[in-house]
């Protein structure tokens, strides 16, 4: 007993330490930061600051607001009394993704994304992402993408047991679908024959039940409503993550089998290869994986340089949503979705090669206008790694009426990155940027040239050395998914639009106001397109 005391004692005494700590670094953190004086919404939480607000409200909505009413630079609350500096001045931006070893992803967001997605490329900063750049160029270099097309258009194929053939089979006059499952069962296919040579067969009669796709959809799907307060100690305190998370069961098992199905293509995939013989000409497997791994085999690679396994699983789920989206905007702009059809149909061959699917100028045009408008990722953070100075293109007034063209970012100092409010700023995009319209792509404003994104005057890819290493696969995987499907099928939304919702939970999914627990999805009616 008394044992069990003095455990209990020691276990509160570690808490009370911890408590304190926080409240200093907080009062302190308040009167001597840099960012005191910059204007922003009022704190109204010591422990949330105005995360909650944000948590609550639809994608991106509330930094909106926050821009309109502040100014594009301001700062808002943290946890534990912390400010986090908001920026959607693209100078600001351009500096900060220009300079990743002075601005990285925070250690905790790391941890709580490592916890999904693995100790990938995504999670790593420095020389050691560096490293795992270069090894994992080869992989996604247009001349394999260009290899992989026909992958991609197979999936989509109205041959039966392929997306459109499943669909055409079980549908006459129409039928309502629930297309968010259906697209990330065909990409999941997608990706384990281009990325890994594997087959999930996931569009088969028994793929609603595959394990792994089960997995994604749990742990993609949409989040819980509240902040987890166990996960966020976790985070900030290394020490105490020897001790279990609090996500739900479910989330667990379903990370433990991505994590183990990874391992096991991982595990296949090199004794294939290493079977054929001596490494060098004897490689002939083009998967992406494949590829990854006679990078990283290279006899002239430094054993220091070589990724671990651990580091090689990675996992996909960004193309399905962003297709998802698409196909909801061409549900709220039938002109788009006819016109589109007639661009695609237009073109005589039914598996055309990624050349011919980039000279689709409506198609480019679609694609790009979805993911401004439905950025699969709407933000991100980074961490300064020490003092700065931020230059900003548009000066700020503080709060004391004196003008600044700069900000002093102290180290630990958060930056937050508005993926999704950028791309949709009418400061840049003009009066009408928020609505979906497609054509506006043929003359882009002047002022967009200054957005830092690898691709298409957008930051939904990111910029600089960070920006996303397999945006050439998504693009053209997306591609071959709509010239497909809208050429063999009409789309209108089932539910009135006012159902439809969004969350974030890694990626923005749709989900139904009216049927929150059944989590993510998009009810579409689809019917085969009849030519007049």
């Amino acid at each position: 007993m008394n044992l069990t005391l003095q455990v209990a004692a020691s276990v509160l005494g570690a808490i009370a330490l911890v408590l304190s700590y926080l409240v200093v670094k907080s009062i302190y953190s308040k009167y001597t930061s840099p960012l005191r004086s910059l204007p922003g919404p009022k704190n109204t939480s010591w422990l949330f600051g105005n995360l909650r607000e944000i948590q609550k409200a639809e994608n991106a909505v509330l930094h909106e607001e926050w821009t309109e009413k502040y100014g594009p630079t301001i700062k808002y609350g943290g946890f534990f009394g912390t400010y986090r500096l908001y920026t959607t001045d693209t100078k600001a931006l351009n500096h900060v993704l220009m300079n990743h070893y002075t601005y990285q992803k925070p250690e905790m967001a790391a941890y709580s994304l490592s916890q999904v997605l693995g100790s990938g490329i995504l999670i790593m900063e420095g020389d050691k992402h560096k490293m795992q750049r270069r090894v994992m160029n080869p992989a996604f270099g247009a001349a394999q993408i260009r290899e992989l097309t026909e992958v991609f258009i197979d999936n989509a194929s109205t041959d039966p047991p392929k997306a459109s053939g499943l669909w055409a089979s079980q549908i006459q006059e129409g039928a309502k679908v629930n297309v968010l499952s259906w697209l990330s069962r065909m990409t999941l296919d997608v990706i384990g024959l281009a990325g890994f040579n594997y087959r999930f067969d996931a569009l088969s009669p028994e793929g609603e039940a595959n394990e792994l796709n089960k997995a994604f959809n749990i742990v993609f799907g949409a989040g819980e409503n509240r902040i987890r307060m166990w996960g966020i100690l976790q985070a900030w305190f290394p020490a105490l993550r020897v001790f279990p998370s609090d996500s739900p069961p479910e989330v667990n098992q379903a990370q433990k089998t991505m994590t183990s199905i990874g391992r096991r293509i991982l595990r296949e995939s090199k004794t294939s290869l290493t079977a054929t013989g001596e490494k060098g000409n004897n490689w002939r497997a083009r998967d992406l994986l494949s590829l990854l791994l006679r990078s990283n085999m290279d006899t002239n690679l430094p054993e220091s340089q070589r990724m671990s396994d651990e580091d090689v699983v990675s996992r996909h789920e960004t193309t399905s949503t962003a297709t998802t989206w698409a196909l909801y905007a061409l549900t709220q702009d039938k002109a788009a979705q006819t016109k589109l059809r007639e661009e695609l149909l237009a073109i005589s061959t039914d598996n055309p090669t990624m050349d011919e699917l980039n000279s689709l100028p409506y198609l480019d045009a679609v694609v790009r206008e979805t993911l401004r408008v439905h950025a699969p990722v709407p933000s991100t953070i980074r961490v300064a790694t020490k003092d700065d100075i931020l230059p900003l293109g548009t000066p700020f007034m503080d709060v004391n009426g004196v003008m600044h063209d700069s900000i002093l970012v102290q180290k630990g100092q958060t930056l937050f990155i508005p993926i999704l409010t950028l791309n949709r700023d009418p400061k840049l995009w003009g009066p009408d940027a928020k609505e979906f319209k497609p054509e506006r792509w043929e003359k882009v404003p002047e002022a967009v040239q200054a957005i830092p994104g690898v691709w298409g005057n957008l930051l939904t890819f990111l910029g600089g050395a960070r920006a996303c290493i397999g945006y050439r696969f998504s693009l053209i995987e997306m591609k071959a998914l709509l010239f497909t499907l809208v050429r063999a099928f009409e789309f209108d939304l089932a539910v009135p639009v006012e159902d439809i919702g969004k969350k974030s939970s890694v990626v923005t999914r749709p989900f139904l106001k009216s049927d929150p627990e059944n989590g993510s999805q998009l009810p579409l009616l689809v019917k085969l397109y009849q030519a007049s």
